[in-house]
């Protein structure tokens, strides 16, 4: 009956952290999304991801190309159109790996501008059971559910 009990005591606090993982997307009251067309993901030393964690940028590449926004590259941008470019936004990501929550940000930028248009953000725990791997994963799973829904094709 004491094994039960804890056993039920430790479910309900997994339940408890893993509904304090919120994914959320934010949206400036005064934009438009409709407006923009194009997103380039910035790509530097800032925001890139360490070589052993390549899979995940590549799913956060595919994130964004799954959204209605045309990907192009940001050695590219100055070939596009000054109308293209007002269409523009540029796409930075952070990753935040800890052990009670994995959280992966992605905030889209008014190329013309510089100002914050949207801001997507996933987070996912198991509590450290499944591994840093996975978490990050499923945080990509769920921002990438965010930028669809925010940018809905």
């Amino acid at each position: 009956m004491r094994k039960r009990a804890k056993l039920i005591c430790y479910l309900v606090v997994l339940l408890l952290f893993s509904a304090c993982t919120t994914s959320k997307s934010t949206v400036s009251n005064n934009v438009n999304l409709s407006h923009y067309e194009y997103a380039s993901i910035i790509n530097n030393d800032t925001y890139h991801i360490p070589a052993e964690l390549m899979e995940y940028e590549i799913q956060l590449f595919d994130a964004v190309e799954n959204s209605r926004l045309k990907l192009v590259s940001d050695a590219r941008i100055f070939e596009l159109s000054t109308d293209q470019q007002k269409k523009l936004l540029l796409v930075k990501y952070g990753v935040n790996v800890r052990q009670e929550e994995t959280v992966v940000t992605v905030n889209f930028i008014d190329y013309e501008t510089g100002r914050p248009v949207a801001s997507c953000r996933g987070a996912y725990s198991s509590l450290g059971i499944a591994g840093a791997g996975y978490d990050i994963k499923e945080a990509i799973k769920r921002v990438a559910k965010q930028i669809s829904v925010t940018f809905s094709k």
